[in-house]
Order: C-alpha cells, then structure tokens, then sequence
C-alpha cells in the first residue's frame, strides 16, 4: 500500500503549495481521493498514469477538495480514454459535473458512473476480491465523508520448496494460494498447510478530511495502520477550530490515540503558519507516531 500526497493544504491555492488530493495505490489499484485544483499538475509531477485512475472518492463539496474533478473528467476524454470511471461523492455532484460538461460542450466517449452518498451512517460504497472501501460519516459545515480503505488478504503464500518437493503441477498453484488441499497421483492428499503459508496482514488506511473533533468515528478507524486526520489550525487557534468545524493537531491525535491506529498522518493545515512543523510537535505531545503530510510527499504502508 503506497500513499501519494498531490496536495494538503486548506482553502487558496499557492505557488508552492496545493490543496487536498492524494493517490492511493493498493492491492494493485490506483485510487483517487479528492481532487482540488492542481490535481492533474501534481499527478504528472508525481508521473501517475491518468489511465490507472478508475476511482475518484470526494469527501464534500467545498471548493478546495473537488474543483479540479471536472478539468481531470475532461482531460480523459483528450486522452480518448475508454474505460469506466467511477466517482463517489455527496449527492449533488452528478449534477454539478453533467452541467459543468454540458455547458462547456464536452462530452466523455468512456462510461461516467456517479455514486452519490447521503447516508449518515457509514456503509460499503466499493467491494471486490481484493479491496472494501466503507465512508466514515464526519462532523463539518456541509454534508461530508471520510473513507476507509482495506485490504483482503484472502490469498496464502505458496511454500515454493514443499510445491517442488511433491512436484505438484502450476495448474494446483491457485486453489492452494486460497486455502485447498492436493490431491497426489498416488491418492496421498498433501494438505495446505504443508504447502503455503498464512498470508500477509491486511493493511488499512483511513482519511478523515475537513470535520470537527468528533469520537463517533474511533469504532470505525480503530487500529487502522495509518490514519489521515485534518489538523486545519493549531491550539492557539482553537476558537476558529469550533467556529469552522476543522480541528486542530491536538485534537487529531487524540483521536488517533483513542482508536489506537499505528501511525498519524497530519494534512489540511491552514496558510496561516509559516512551519508544518508546529503541528507535528503538538501532536506529539499526545501521539508517538506522527507524520507530517507535504505536497509530494510518499508513504510506503508494508
């Protein structure tokens, strides 16, 4: 699991800096989370493929985390792309975006499917063989959505050395990869623990974007290896924390102190402060395991 950081910055773009998107790439898929403007600078910067991109998750409908998704849409009908995407979002966007296109005269020669959300209570918006992808209902000024991204390691690792001992055939690599006996010409039956191993642990990932400091999320991110939490101001500015309805380091890592994840991720900050640094030594005074997001920036979640 490899998170990219396109942009992590509140409200008004910079020169040098950029508002909230991030790439996740996980279990072989590349997943979009919020798109501000820039998005598609940063993803070249970053050399992400634009056809890798399937899925594209906003969080709300503030300007700073989903002004850059209908120049990304259109982009892809430049680049005559052909498959499916996917944009998962508050209710609403579909409308926004089919109006953005119409009256621009733009039209996608590939399938646009639009999941909106308005539930909330958090549930399953994507689930295949090898990812679940559930909301995590946050507290801010407009209906918004954090998510939560995990890993199915439903696959056991092949003992390569029992494999060639018992000189089993590849065609018996996949059944014993999800947990099946074999079956020897001679009638012996090897059983799969003596052929694979138990498989990797699944990794989690949860990105809390803009919300106030709000408990009700612990039970749905708790022990999560990484946790991305806003952290818009710092406690010398609390009183604009509660005003907005952002939080502030502080209070990010006592969320993740209480949901017991593995490592903190701190974003979104607010212009205002000269040095990121300063939510990281806040933080600290709470929670161990902090990480400062930055423009560019890459984590490698094994």
């Amino acid at each position: 699991m490899k998170l990219t950081i396109l942009g992590c910055y509140a409200a008004t773009p910079r020169t040098f800096s950029n508002p909230t998107s991030q790439i996740l790439e996980i279990k072989n898929q590349m997943f979009l989370i919020d798109c501000a403007e820039g998005t598609q600078v940063q993803l070249r910067k970053s050399k992400v493929k634009f056809s890798k991109i399937n899925h594209i998750f906003i969080s709300h409908l503030h300007g700073d985390h989903f002004y850059g998704l209908v120049g990304l849409v259109s982009t892809f009908m430049l680049l005559n792309r052909e498959s499916d995407l996917h944009i998962y979002g508050p209710k609403g966007i579909k409308e926004i975006i089919l109006l953005q296109l119409r009256a621009s005269g733009s039209y996608t020669g590939y399938n646009l499917y639009f999941h909106e959300l308005e539930s909330k209570a958090s549930e399953t918006i994507f689930d295949d063989d090898k990812v679940i992808v559930k909301t995590i209902p946050l507290t801010h000024r407009i209906y918004t959505n954090g998510f939560l991204f995990q890993e199915k390691n439903i696959e056991r690792k092949l003992n390569i050395e029992a494999v060639e001992n018992y000189n089993i055939d590849k065609v018996y690599f996949n059944k014993i990869k999800f947990g099946g006996d074999v079956k020897l010409d001679d009638g012996t039956i090897i059983p799969n623990s003596e052929l694979s191993f138990e498989p990797q642990v699944a990794k989690s990932y949860a990105y809390c974007s803009d919300t106030m400091y709000d408990e009700s999320i612990i039970s749905i991110i708790e022990n999560v290896d990484f946790l991305y939490h806003e952290s818009t101001f710092l406690e010398s500015e609390a009183h604009l924390s509660e005003r907005t309805m952002h939080s502030t380091a502080k209070q990010a890592a006592t969320i993740a102190l209480k949901a017991n994840v593995k490592n903190l991720i701190l974003g979104h900050y607010s212009t205002r402060y000269g040095n990121i640094e300063l939510f990281k030594h806040e933080a600290e005074t709470i929670f161990p395991n902090v990480h400062l997001a930055d423009d560019g920036r890459e984590f490698e979640m094994d």
